[in-house]
């Protein structure tokens, strides 16, 4: 049964105009007193530089513990859809995605790996993490290897 307060899912939803226009959602947490770990991974994650207007492309890995809301993944992906036409520097895409999920979703604990690929031919990796991971969480390594040349 679909939430009735959710806005996007089981319906066509467009991709929102921005970031900032977007409407990031959230779901209960049926498992609220348990810790576990959620992973979105987003290998195709696209934004624009605000200098040239040239795309820039990432390999997102967002970890989280949640609490009492779990982030809607539609909602999330439309979030991220957003930022193709957003000129924004690597550091500022990785750190505004996290801020706005622990915004939304008030987890017990989140992190965020943006693995930038090369731009003026260095890559930009963006790591950020909201504190020590909780006690006893289970915290995969994220899987995507330092870029190299060919």
């Amino acid at each position: 049964m679909t939430d009735p307060n959710l806005t996007q899912l089981g319906q066509p939803a467009p991709i929102p105009a921005s970031p900032a226009a977007a409407v990031l959602e959230r779901v209960a947490n049926p498992h609220p007193g348990t810790l576990y770990l959620a992973r979105f991974a987003a290998p195709e994650f696209t934004s624009l530089c605000p200098v040239t207007g040239q795309p820039d492309f990432a390999h997102l890995v967002i970890d989280y513990v949640p609490d009492g809301w779990l982030i809607e993944s539609k909602s999330l992906k439309l979030y991220l859809a957003a930022f193709r036409t957003h000129g924004a520097f690597h550091e500022d895409c990785t750190l505004a995605i996290a801020k706005r999920i622990v915004e939304v979703a008030q987890p017990r604990w989140l992190r965020i790996g943006g693995y930038w690929y090369p731009r003026g031919g260095i890559p930009i990796d963006v790591f950020w993490q909201t504190g020590p991971a909780p006690e006893g969480l289970w915290v995969p390594d994220q899987g995507v290897a330092a870029y190299r040349g060919r």
